[in-house]
């Protein structure tokens, strides 16, 4: 297996909306500095795969709009690497796109897929678990995923059950699961057969190009039919014309869900995939009642378990609060019970409907 054929797909289109209002449609959580590190998400992302993938090999898809952020925020991507999406259709599109631009480049090359908001410290881990997926979906026909032991009964993760049969670090999958609701997640949790799905994945180029054929074909049929397009200087107006008009659907539902050859590794590293204000408690540091402070320079009175993020330098006085998430930012401020942080997505809704776009 050579190197020279691995390659790398960050996928940077969303908006991050549980994150509203730092994460906002102009500016998503990807190309923050989420937790303080002194880097954003992306960053991180390209740095961790950078060690184990060559820079040169690695793609960014986003959403047009980003394509400046991304070129600010990651200088050493060439700009043939950075690929403008023009419309948000959910990741079987982008993943179909990026697998066909690899593979007109290299029929043999193995593909990693990784979102770019993820939080992976033990990078030492990640990358043994990777070279595990890419020998595997090398020796036969797997589309592989990476799967999270449970740590807690989370309900905004996806799970994925795979067969008690299998003795070898390479499982293969029974079923995916949709969020679930919370009894669910608990008999989730207290069963060793379910995992977290991670939503990164490692297959063959040409391999998950079959399964789009077979399971999405009429997608597959558009993309097909412009072949010759792809990496030229026709390929952005071939996408502007035709991108928009694709069905927004997942590559787990629309691939993963229908196939019977998709294997799971039980990851050895950390992860989340910072999806709430609340997910990031488990990785910043905490005064001694428990709260959290980002950015802020911050007193906090007969208060416990908060989560505050001003601007950088503000002062903050908080007096009376237990279990709040208090959110600030140039032009909006938000405050409410660490349970209710699920709504943030409908509060962003209605911040649009009265004020406008321009403010999420």
């Amino acid at each position: 297996m050579s190197k020279k054929d691995n390659y790398a797909v960050i996928m940077a289109g969303g908006v991050g909306t549980r994150f509203w209002p730092v994460s906002k449609t102009s500016y998503p959580k990807q190309f923050h500095d989420m937790l303080g590190t002194g880097r954003s998400l992306i960053q991180h992302t390209f740095e961790r795969l950078s060690k184990i993938i060559d820079k040169s090999q690695i793609l960014i898809l986003t959403n047009s709009d980003y394509i400046p952020l991304v070129k600010q925020q990651l200088p050493d991507v060439h700009p043939d690497r950075i690929v403008a999406e023009p419309a948000m259709r959910n990741t079987a599109p982008c993943i179909l796109l990026s697998a066909l631009k690899i593979n007109k480049e290299n029929p043999k090359a193995r593909i990693i897929v990784a979102p770019s908001d993820h939080w992976i410290e033990d990078e030492t881990a990640f990358a043994k678990d990777v070279q595990l997926a890419f020998e595997a979906c090398s020796q036969r026909d797997l589309l592989m995923t990476m799967g999270i032991k449970p740590t807690f009964p989370n309900t905004g993760y996806g799970y994925i059950k795979f067969k008690k049969e299998d003795s070898t670090n390479i499982k293969m999958i029974e079923t995916f699961i949709e969020k679930p609701e919370y009894e669910a997640a608990k008999s989730f949790y207290k069963d060793e057969n379910y995992l977290w799905n991670s939503g990164i994945f490692i297959w063959k180029s040409s391999f998950i190009i079959d399964q789009f054929q077979e399971f999405l074909p009429q997608m597959f049929l558009t993309f097909e039919k412009n072949w010759s397009k792809l990496n030229t200087n026709e390929e952005q107006s071939f996408l502007d014309e035709f991108y928009p008009q694709l069905d927004s659907i997942s590559v787990d539902y629309g691939i993963l869900e229908k196939t019977k050859l998709v294997g799971v590794i039980e990851a050895n590293f950390d992860w989340s995939d910072l999806g709430t204000w609340g997910s990031l408690d488990d990785y910043l540091p905490k005064d001694e009642n428990d709260n959290i402070r980002i950015n802020a320079q911050s007193i906090f009175i007969n208060s416990s378990n908060n989560t505050l993020r001003t601007s950088k330098g503000k002062i903050a006085v908080i007096k009376g609060l237990d279990d709040f998430i208090i959110v600030e930012d140039e032009d909006a401020l938000v405050i409410l019970p660490k349970k209710d942080e699920q709504e943030l997505k409908t509060i962003r809704n209605l911040v649009m409907q009265k004020f406008g776009k321009n403010h999420v």
